[in-house]
């Protein structure tokens, strides 16, 4: 959506300009920012899986996803937004809240809820030295969403990270937990487990495929289990000016398990590393 390009177009003049970067807070902050992330392997973050690295961008995503009834929803945002790593070992993603759209049209159409994470790496080695990371998240959802586009109450995602490199191929993972506040009976709880394999070729290009898994209970799934499969290609990192980079890659989700909310769903994911 609009505000989303706008957020993305104004952090990227004020990384372009020519006070960026100068002596002061902000080159102690980016000299900071290099050191900590030159500790931990130079992966690709992929299309679905939250990646354990500590990175430092803006993200849009958009994904098509098309429900059991034939409705297809397109999210604009994915609730991505701003990564930036504010101290050694910590990084916080403030994401803007994802704009969802049914087709065919609804009057429901609307934002959904806001969110952000925090992650603390808790141990790390880079190519040299290892090839491997792991880190610890903590995820706030909060109930913004107009139109039942979101949950009735805040939830709590706590989630451990991890990773393992060897040469061009790489595993990264996460496996977490979603604890609602409160109408736990209608939002449910779930146990979340994504990995994805990569391979690096040419030094830009990364195929991957996913492993998205979710077990439901409680709430309208209680008692299921859903696989995706999730193949994709991610292009980056591009150099564009001084630090700011472009990464870019898309994918498509298909259902594994014969439980599935959604199949065949396709993303895109664009990101302006700095």
């Amino acid at each position: 959506m609009p505000n989303k390009w706008f957020f993305m177009g104004a952090g990227f003049l004020l990384l372009s300009s020519p006070a960026f970067g100068q002596d002061g807070f902000t080159a102690k902050w980016l000299q900071m920012v290099t050191h900590t992330q030159n500790q931990q392997p130079h992966w690709i973050t992929p299309l679905a899986t939250t990646t354990p690295r500590l990175e430092q961008e803006f993200r849009y995503d958009i994904q098509w996803q098309t429900h059991n009834s034939g409705v297809t929803t397109i999210n604009y945002g994915v609730s991505k937004g701003l990564e930036v790593i504010p101290a050694r070992n910590f990084e916080a993603i403030l994401s803007v809240p994802a704009y969802e759209v049914d087709n065919p049209d609804s009057p429901n159409d609307g934002f959904g809820d806001w969110q952000f994470l925090v992650k603390y790496r808790i141990a790390a080695a880079n190519e040299e030295h290892g090839n491997y990371i792991l880190t610890a998240f903590y995820q706030m959802t909060f109930p913004t969403g107009q139109y039942q586009q979101g949950n009735p109450s805040p939830v709590i995602t706590p989630t451990i990270a991890y990773g393992k490199g060897y040469r061009d191929f790489s595993l990264q993972g996460t496996l977490g937990g979603s604890l609602p506040t409160g109408n736990t009976a209608t939002i449910g709880r779930t146990i979340a487990w994504n990995n994805t394999l990569q391979y690096r070729i040419l030094k830009r290009i990364w195929p991957e495929v996913e492993f998205n898994y979710t077990r439901y209970y409680e709430g309208s799934h209680n008692g299921n289990g859903s696989l995706y499969l999730t193949p994709g290609l991610v292009f980056g990192r591009f150099p564009l000016h001084n630090r700011i980079g472009l990464t870019f890659g898309g994918g498509f989700q298909i259902a594994a398990t014969s439980f599935h909310p959604t199949n065949h769903n396709g993303i895109l994911s664009v990101r302006i590393p700095f």
